[in-house]
């Protein structure tokens, strides 16, 4: 493990990458930010930090978004009924559990998510009530354990056919509930200490230069081909920090463990090379049209 000052200069790094995606595409700081941390910190150090970066980070997304919340707030309601139950229950797990088995959950979790949400899965959902009450209470239980929700919820949003703001408004009003709990819930089972004040201090400077870089960067780029682009990054280093995980509870030895991650990326680099093909085909037919 590297010296202190090492790690907090590395994890300053990865705080303001994650922070430029999600000035871009509005969300991606946890889910970018955890999967690497975890290589140097545990969940109960790195969760409060994050947890209250992300309430402000949140409500910042939802306000410059807030025109779309009248459309989706009721498709929003039934999951935010079943966030609080989860959050109740995933805090608890990561205050009764051991680091490491939280970092193996995290990564099992969180790796065929963002795979799925990188192959462009689709599947159209009506019932409303009946999917979002027992998808919001998994959904605290993963945020609260992990403080990372947005592969889940974009996927659900992308098959509920959510538009472009309505798609933000809604990722934005849930996460700002689901933060805000958890940094409540946080509290009062004595989760913030002193390593995670550091660590907040290091995510500060990184999102306000990150987020106003990474919302202008995006006006001058596409921003699908941007956002698949960082689903493959975020996929590579959770096949990663699997692979560490995986010696670091002796369930596999190295170098055998370090074949997830290689699994992973040749995954990833195929549904890759499938998202620029259909990109490369949807741009010929839209040229053919017009000529």
């Amino acid at each position: 493990m590297p010296a202190l000052d090492t790690a907090l200069i590395v994890l300053g790094g990865i705080a303001l990458f994650a922070a430029f995606v999600n000035g871009a595409i509005g969300y991606g700081f946890s889910s970018l930010t955890v999967p690497l941390a975890l290589v140097f910190y545990t969940n109960r150090i790195l969760n409060p930090a994050v947890v209250l970066i992300e309430v402000f980070l949140n409500l910042y997304v939802l306000f410059i978004n807030r025109d779309g919340v009248p459309a989706v707030w009721r498709r929003v309601a039934p999951i935010l009924v079943g966030l609080l139950p989860g959050i109740a229950i995933g805090a608890y797990v990561l205050a009764l559990l051991q680091p490491g088995w939280i970092k193996f959950g995290t990564y099992t979790v969180i790796l065929p998510l963002i795979l799925i949400q990188a192959a462009g899965w689709r599947r159209p959902i009506r019932s409303t009530w009946l999917v979002g009450v027992p998808f919001g209470t998994g959904l605290g239980v993963l945020y609260s354990v992990t403080t990372i929700s947005g592969p889940p919820l974009a996927i659900l949003f992308n098959n509920q056919g959510l538009v472009k703001n309505e798609f933000r408004a809604g990722l934005a009003l849930v996460r700002v509930v689901e933060s805000s709990v958890t940094a409540m819930v946080y509290y009062q089972l004595g989760l913030f200490i002193s390593e995670s004040a550091n660590l907040l201090l290091v995510f500060i400077p990184s999102v306000l230069v990150g987020i106003p870089l990474g919302a202008y960067f995006v006006r001058h780029v596409d921003s699908e081909t941007f956002r698949r682009i960082c689903m493959s990054f975020d996929a590579w280093v959770v096949g990663f920090g699997l692979s560490r995980v995986l010696i670091e509870l002796e369930l596999m030895a190295s170098p055998w463990a370090y074949g997830v991650m290689a699994v992973t990326i040749l995954i990833d680099v195929y549904l890759l090379v499938v998202f620029f093909r259909r990109r490369k085909a949807g741009a010929g037919d839209a040229n053919g049209g017009a000529d």
